[in-house]
Order: structure tokens, then sequence, then C-alpha cells
């Protein structure tokens, strides 16, 4: 059963979805044709999935907290003065709609400050943070990502490359191979899989992990495989160039080969987690069988 404070926050919410309707509609229908925020859709049921999970943990008495409520609520309403003064030929869509959102994401966090309390929030961040990955990302920052996994999944090819025995001349990020020349395009940096496999990294440790350190170790290990797993997808193509066909580079493997990919990269990632899970279940055993000799 909800509290009647927790009724209050429902209303609250169906309110503020009504106000920010039209924002949201435009945001999923976007985010169903763009191949970077498609994940966009799922981000709140996975919210609620969680506080499904730790509703045990939530505490049943809650006292509002206007003090914390005040930082999202200033950082929503500048979002919003934002978007209301900037025209849209000074900013692309997706950075307007980042905007509003933003400011729809930060008005949530006010009203559970509000109404919940920060006691609730605090056993809830969890889920009322992972709201935050319904804002697309900026343009720029898109970008500058792209750039830098480029230039990381060119140096990483050269080197699977090398590994293999098939000689390369890396310049910049074109790889010149026998009989062929590779440039590694910004299209080909690999940011949605690496965004997908860094959401799914703190999902997986917030369900399997409870420490915060291996909680950033696996987070973290995301980056490196994205670089390794990119470059490797790059040597696969180019060796099929080079010993199979040429024309390979237009294959679907390289054009619609990246789930296959992806889901190689996850075998590394669920190995970490469970090595992290291991060694904290054994520290528990060991912490566990010591209070036991203690007690003894």
């Amino acid at each position: 059963m909800f509290s009647s404070r927790g009724i209050r926050f429902l209303i609250f919410l169906v309110l503020l979805v009504a106000a920010f309707a039209r924002p949201l509609f435009t945001l999923f229908t976007t985010a169903v044709d763009d191949e970077l925020n498609s994940y966009i859709i799922l981000i709140p049921f996975v919210s609620l999935y969680f506080l499904f999970l730790e509703r045990q943990r939530l505490p049943t008495e809650h006292e509002s907290s206007p003090a914390w409520a005040a930082l999202p609520a200033l950082a929503g309403i500048g979002a919003l003065i934002l978007f209301w003064t900037t025209g849209a030929s000074a900013m692309s869509l997706n950075n307007r709609t980042g905007l509003i959102i933003g400011s729809f994401v930060c008005f949530v966090w006010t009203g559970g400050f509000l109404l919940m309390g920060q006691r609730w929030m605090r056993s809830a961040a969890f889920p009322m943070l992972f709201l935050a990955f319904l804002i697309p990302l900026p343009d720029q920052i898109v970008d500058w990502m792209e750039t830098s996994l480029q230039s990381a999944s060119a140096w990483s090819a050269d080197m699977f490359f090398a590994l293999s025995g098939t000689p390369a001349l890396k310049t910049g990020n074109v790889l010149e191979l026998p009989g062929m020349t590779i440039q590694v395009a910004q299209e080909c940096s690999g940011i949605r899989s690496t965004w997908v496999l860094f959401i799914t990294s703190l999902l997986a440790g917030q369900l399997f992990l409870t420490r915060p350190m291996s909680r950033i170790l696996l987070a973290a290990a995301v980056i490196p495989l994205g670089i390794l797993r990119n470059g490797f997808r790059i040597m696969v193509i180019g060796l099929l160039c080079v010993h199979v066909d040429p024309d390979m580079i237009h294959s679907i493997i390289h054009r619609r080969g990246g789930p296959i990919f992806f889901a190689l990269s996850l075998g590394p990632l669920l190995g970490l987690l469970w090595i992290l899970r291991r060694k904290e279940l054994g520290s528990r055993s060991s912490t566990g069988a010591l209070s036991l000799e203690t007690s003894a």
C-alpha cells in the first residue's frame, strides 16, 4: 500500500508527465529510429523495475527536504529558460530535446525530495539517478566520443593486425594493408555499442555487486573493452578483404555485424563480473568466519 505522500508523489508524476507530454512524445518517437538513442525507450521501465526490487529497503516514513529539492529545481528551471530563450536555428533538435528532458528529470527529482524526502531519495538513488539516461547525449559530447573512439579503434586495429602477422601501415586513422586501404571513419567508432555496454555494466553492477569500488571497476572496464572490440572487428573485416575478397568491406559483417561483436564483448564483461562477485562473496565468508571465531 502507498502512503499518503507516496500517492501525492504519483499524482505529481502524472501531472509532470502531462505537462511534458509533447517533448516526451518527441523523445520516444525520435529515439525509435535513432541508432544511438534507441535505448532511451527502456530507461523508465528499468528505473521502475529497480524501484520494485528495492521496495523493501525504502523508508516508510517520509519527511519533506526542501533544501535538497532546491538544487534540482534550480537546474530544471535553468534548463527551461535556456530552452525558451534559445532559437531553434541556434541549437540542434537533439540538444533542444536534451534541455527540455533534462528539465523534466530535474523536476522528477525535485518532487522526490519534496514529497518523499532525502532519506527515501538516498535509498532509491540508483533508479532515480538512472533516469538521467533519458537525456540524449549532447551533439558536442557525441562528436568528442566518436573522435576519441575512432582514433583509439585505429590504434587497436593496428595492434591486432600486428598480432595476426598481417603487415599494416598506420597513418592517423588510415590503415594500409596488402592490396587495399582501410580508413576508420567516425561512423565506425562503435560509440553506440560502447555506450550501451556502459549502461549494461551499471545495471549488472547494481544487481550483482555490493561494493562501490567493484561497481566502478566493472564500469571502467567498458572503455578498454569497447576499444579492443572495435579494433578486433576492424581486423576481422580487413583480413576478410585481404584473404577472401576486397568486396567484403561492403558485406553484411561490416554493415550489420555490430550486434555480433557486441555479444562477443559481453563475454569478458561477464567474466570480470564473475571474478568481482566471487571476490566479494569470499570476503563476506572470511568476515563471517572471523566474527564467529571472535564470538566463540
